[in-house]
């Protein structure tokens, strides 16, 4: 009897493995359509990747059959540069997009695919980056410049090395260029960059137990103030708000949008509450679960009553019509039920106290045949 034959679907088929990028490449990008048929032919914008997050956009003129993962030589200024190819076919112009890149901005070419030679200069160069990094720090401490060289980056071809930098204000580097370009005798471009840039270029994993996501997917910074961290009333340890990159954690602005149009429907914080029991004062807030609490002193915590948003709401207006309720709790309000945690349930000893009563049991007998 022969085997039943089964069609391949989407749904079947899962995730395809050519859309996957290697796991040595920041900002990587899953491909979903690298499995189409003829997919790599549309479009002759490709992808390619070079040290860290540092990608451009080439044009692929040779009509070269690219995949990702492939090295290639590409256009550079002066002499070409290797990369790998991270992306073709129609994500590419999303792509660009995403990236904010200038409109009439000039686009490279894609030379050919790396050669033997090309990978062997391409490993020196990379090899001389390092101690390139270490010794610029050096001379550009015994210049007296302020600031901190973060990474070297060599071209493909050696030709030229950039260096990544970060200073908090400007900074005239032209003797600096002098000095390195006798000292490593290449072509020598500074290049500036912020703290999350270089926690991007970096990596590194974050306290949610994840690789960072200026490392992993976010090209563009938004700046993250401390109005995130007061709407959602997070308390303001620096120690817990910063991240590897000693600033606030770009993640503090992935909800606060939430939060601001939760916020929205809470009562005014600064309006007291009169009731017949007598004036109660704003304490605190659960923003998401709509609830308010307070208190019946100004400036302690006292007599301590949760109420929901709509109710103070209500209670405001009634004042201000110059009615007081009778309490600040509704009498008709039911509590809603909450579930149940079945875990909470059980004590995590009680396997315990069943072995200490069978040691019990036996200790028992053994004093009585003892006896006996």
């Amino acid at each position: 009897m022969s085997e039943p034959q089964y069609k391949t679907t989407d749904a079947l088929r899962g995730l395809c493995a050519l859309g996957c990028g290697r796991q040595d490449k920041q900002l990587n990008t899953y491909d979903y359509l690298a499995d189409i048929e003829g997919d790599g032919r549309l479009g002759d914008l490709v992808e390619v990747q070079f040290k860290n997050t540092r990608k451009g956009y080439f044009r692929n003129d040779n009509n070269l059959e690219l995949h990702k993962g492939d090295i290639v030589a590409v256009e550079s200024s002066p002499g070409h540069d290797i990369g790998v190819v991270t992306l073709t076919g129609r994500l590419v112009p999303f792509q660009m997009k995403k990236a904010n890149l200038k409109p009439g901005i000039e686009i490279r070419r894609v030379y050919r695919k790396a050669r033997s030679g090309d990978l062997e200069k391409w490993e020196e160069a990379k090899a001389r980056e390092h101690d390139t990094m270490i010794r610029s720090r050096r001379i550009a401490k015994d210049l007296g410049l302020d600031m901190k060289i973060g990474d070297v980056e060599y071209q493909g071809d050696g030709g030229k090395a950039i260096f990544y930098y970060i200073a908090d204000g400007r900074v005239d580097f032209r003797q600096l260029i002098r000095v390195l370009a006798d000292t490593f005798h290449v072509r020598i471009e500074m290049r500036q960059i912020g703290a999350r840039q270089e926690a991007g270029r970096i990596g590194g994993i974050g306290p949610c137990g994840r690789e960072l996501c200026c490392a992993t997917w976010m090209k563009n910074f938004s700046s993250v103030s401390t109005a995130a961290v007061r709407f959602q009333d997070i308390s303001p340890n620096p120690q817990k708000l910063a991240g590897q990159c000693a600033k606030l954690k770009c993640c503090l602005n992935y909800e606060v949008d939430v939060y601001m149009e939760a916020f929205r429907e809470l009562p005014e914080r600064n309006i007291p509450l009169e009731t017949a029991d007598g004036t109660f004062y704003f304490f605190k807030a659960d923003i998401l679960a709509r609830e308010v609490t307070y208190s019946s002193d100004r400036r302690m915590a006292a007599n301590l009553t949760v109420i929901s948003a709509e109710r103070a709401k209500e209670i405001i207006q009634m004042n201000r019509a110059g009615e007081k309720p009778l309490s600040l709790v509704e009498l008709t309000t039911v509590v809603p039920k909450r579930s149940v945690d079945l875990v909470e349930q059980e004590s995590l000893t009680r396997f315990d106290k069943n072995r200490n009563r069978g040691r019990n049991r036996n200790r028992g007998r053994s004093k009585g045949a003892e006896k006996a």
